[in-house]
């Protein structure tokens, strides 16, 4: 069976659905027979068409949402916690605001050469963990050459149109399908799951979706 996963690797909670995916895997019988396929979404589609800012990610949300430092101060925290719970560690006072597109671009080279998912953890870990700017390529790069891609030849993703037009076209599909947040997980293309959905109530789905495909 297939599981399409639209998601942004800025999206926090779309590294914690990830990982309550993995806990349901872990505990479904027919693991080995599932296969994850990871789609581009971006938050914010036209950041990489903005400065680059220096404001910090509670400032940075602060504005965009018309609320205090404050309150995406508390935000944060609780979405910290969450995180927690779901065996990650986030530190958001490291993080840095940036586009995620070239990130993207680089995941659908990734996948291409059969390292979709490991490059997708990476960057999660780049971004919320170890404060990353994931608009630098040759952060990218290095990422990249940590997950078994060869650097140089990556470089493709940031100068082949092709890539970009991967990414653009995930977001296309995303908006037909009626994707309105991520992370978004489609499966066998007859049952979605939106948000990060305790690990329980992904199992129960993949175990419904899987039975029906061998009915």
């Amino acid at each position: 069976m297939k599981i399409e996963i639209w998601s942004d690797v800025v999206c926090p909670f779309c590294y914690i659905g990830k990982r309550h995916l993995e806990k349901a895997l872990s505990n479904f019988e027919y693991k080995e027979e599932v296969e994850i396929i990871w789609k581009s979404f971006l938050l914010n589609p036209n950041q990489h068409l903005e400065p680059e800012t220096d404001l910090n990610v509670y400032q940075y949300l602060a504005q965009k949402k018309g609320i205090s430092v404050d309150e995406s101060i508390a935000m944060h925290e609780n979405v910290v916690t969450m995180a927690k719970n779901a065996g990650l560690t986030y530190n958001f006072d490291h993080a840095k605001v940036s586009s995620s597109l070239d990130a993207h671009c680089l995941l659908q080279y990734a996948k291409e050469k059969g390292l979709g998912s490991e490059l997708k953890e990476a960057l999660f870990r780049g971004y919320f963990t170890d404060g990353l700017k994931l608009s630098n390529q040759d952060e990218l790069l290095k990422i990249a050459e940590g997950t078994g891609l060869n650097p140089v030849e990556a470089k493709a993703a940031f100068t082949e149109d092709v890539y970009q037009q991967k990414v653009q076209a995930d977001i296309e599909e995303a908006q037909q399908i009626g994707v309105r947040g991520v992370p978004f997980f489609v499966l066998n293309r007859k049952y979605a799951v939106s948000g990060a959905h305790p690990a329980e109530f992904i199992l129960e789905t993949i175990q419904k979706a899987y039975a029906e495909a061998i009915a």
